[in-house]
């Protein structure tokens, strides 16, 4: 755990915990990146299933904002909450998150040669035991398109393995950047966390969480 004294924001004398909502090693890292270390890691364990019919963008909205609320309703302490759910979608089809390789190749296969759309809600919600915070919620939306992925291509990206668990079958971080021919929006997005969009919610906390 963090020393209390990264946070300027004061609840009591005592000093609101940071909570991500998440066991995700890359949306850790992308804290990281921007200077926060969470003070606990509490995964939301929430139904993902999509609703009959719903769309990306309201599944996406709904995923982040039930994670928040699920990891804040355990919490007594003072505390800020960051949850986020991160969709790709092909027009208004929900692609899965791979568990498996047939999956994978499934979605690469959809993939191959088309444009796509990415979209990360990110939410970050106060406790009740912390009056002053703010609930904020920001939906980023990110084009990304793949090159013509030949069979073998698709079975050298199954090989790698950092498929497994990423939504849509592929992780921009990971061996697939070398067949993304194109990139419109925010990239930390793709990866799991808006970190622009994060950065501001956090700034309009009470006493400022980042510079």
């Amino acid at each position: 755990m963090t020393e209390p004294s990264q946070h300027d924001a004061d609840v009591g004398g005592a000093h609101p915990l940071l909570v991500l909502a998440s066991a995700s090693a890359r949306r850790i890292d992308l804290l990281r990146q921007i200077g926060l270390e969470p003070d606990l890691i509490r995964p939301a364990d929430i139904d993902e299933t999509p609703r009959r019919n719903e769309l990306p963008r309201l599944y996406a909205q709904r995923m982040a904002d039930e994670k928040a609320a699920a990891v804040t309703s355990t919490l007594s302490e003072a505390a800020l909450v960051i949850a986020a759910d991160t969709v790709v979608a092909l027009g208004r089809r929900i692609l899965p998150k791979a568990e498996d390789r047939d999956t994978a190749r499934h979605c690469l296969e959809l993939l191959s040669g088309r444009r796509h759309t990415v979209l990360t809600s990110v939410v970050v919600a106060p406790t009740p035991a912390w009056n002053k915070g703010r609930h904020g919620r920001r939906l980023v939306e990110t084009t990304v398109t793949f090159a013509r992925l030949s069979p073998s291509q698709i079975e050298a990206l199954l090989d790698a393995g950092d498929w497994a668990g990423k939504a849509g079958g592929y992780a921009l971080q990971g061996h697939a950047a070398g067949h993304i021919r194109f990139v419109s929006g925010s990239a930390s997005a793709v990866i799991g966390l808006p970190l622009f969009e994060t950065g501001q919610l956090l700034r309009g906390q009470p006493g400022g969480w980042l510079a």
